[in-house]
């Protein structure tokens, strides 16, 4: 197993992207904050798994990514979708079921795909992208692209044997994948640890993976690592697995509120109240002079403001004609 060295001090953040970090992971904040308002309001059918709390991950991997770039994601998949470019309408609108979403409403909140940036689409199966994820990576590689593809899922696919399948022809091809786990602790109601047996690094060790473990609440770490595995993966070095240690705040999805049979409040308080990624990183930007707090509060109320009218498009937008219910389905 070859480790990476990148540390927080290694990511190159200046002031621009430094906002642009802040910004996005604000953006995915309040758009799941919305996303559950409009849950409670009966106003978007199904359920919903919130990414609350994990915002510096999906940011901080998806800074290193060109546009070409791909992704595929998981039933957590909202975060992912907006830091790689999504329009906060249009994933709005396939909440909703609404015809200007961008799978026409029929793909939901588990189902969203944007191929025009790169996102191969979310999936409700767990661990079912993996091998999609690494079928891309093969395609960039056999038509020389140059494009890297980035796999997320949550710890509790560790048990699904496709990811140890397609991790071995990915070391056998060294193909240019990035395999993020999101480690938020549980497995929908259950600890990792009652599920997950041995060291979660070994197993891609196994393979010849280039392999590292990060704090997902930190934004600045997270890119730093993404950039250095991408720019190995690019370069023709072959497949990475990067642990990200993280947490979910909200429920496993959004009708789980009473959480308190399975994790304790004061867990839930200890990591919103000194590891929540947002604040870190706020405080970073102003103790290092690259922001002032003043900066920081308008960005946030231009965010929210764009939210809010997004979802506003969104609710008034019109639903598919009933006449086209078979249209775009393929199975």
């Amino acid at each position: 197993m070859i480790t990476t060295t990148a540390t927080p001090d290694a990511a190159q953040v200046d002031a621009p992207r430094g906002l642009q970090l802040y910004t996005g992971m604000l953006q995915i904040r309040a758009f799941e904050e919305k996303v559950n308002e409009l849950y409670t309001r009966a106003l978007m059918p199904g359920l919903a798994h919130l990414y609350i709390g994990e915002e510096a991950v999906a940011v901080g991997i998806c800074e290193a990514l060109t546009r070409e770039d791909y992704i595929t994601s998981t039933h957590r998949g909202h975060g992912h979708c907006l830091a790689k470019g999504a329009q906060a309408d249009r994933m709005f609108a396939e909440l909703l079921g609404k015809e200007s979403g961008y799978c026409h409403g029929r793909g939901g909140s588990m189902h969203i795909a944007d191929p025009a940036t790169g996102n191969l689409g979310a999936n409700a199966i767990v661990g079912g992208s993996m091998a999609l994820a690494t079928g891309a990576a093969m395609s960039s590689k056999w038509l020389g692209q140059g494009r890297v593809v980035v796999c997320f899922f949550g710890e509790g696919a560790l048990g699904q044997g496709v990811l140890y399948e397609a991790m071995n022809l990915a070391s056998l091809w060294r193909l240019p994948v990035v395999y993020v786990c999101e480690n938020n602790l549980y497995n929908e109601y259950t600890h990792y640890s009652e599920t997950t047996a041995g060291d979660i690094l070994a197993r891609p060790a196994a393979f010849g993976i280039d392999a590292v473990r990060v704090d997902g609440q930190d934004v600045r770490a997270v890119y730093a690592v993404a950039d250095e595995v991408t720019r190995r993966a690019r370069a023709g070095h072959g497949p990475a697995f990067v642990l990200c240690d993280t947490y979910r705040y909200r429920g496993h999805h959004v009708g789980d509120i009473n959480r308190t049979y399975y994790r304790s409040r004061e867990e839930e308080q200890e990591w919103m109240t000194t590891r929540d990624p947002i604040a870190r990183f706020g405080q970073w930007l102003t103790d290092s002079g690259l922001a002032t707090r003043d900066t920081l509060d308008e960005i946030k109320a231009r965010v929210q403001r764009n939210i809010e009218n997004a979802a506003a498009s969104a609710v008034e937008a019109g639903f598919p004609d009933p006449s086209e219910v078979l249209k775009h389905l393929y199975a």
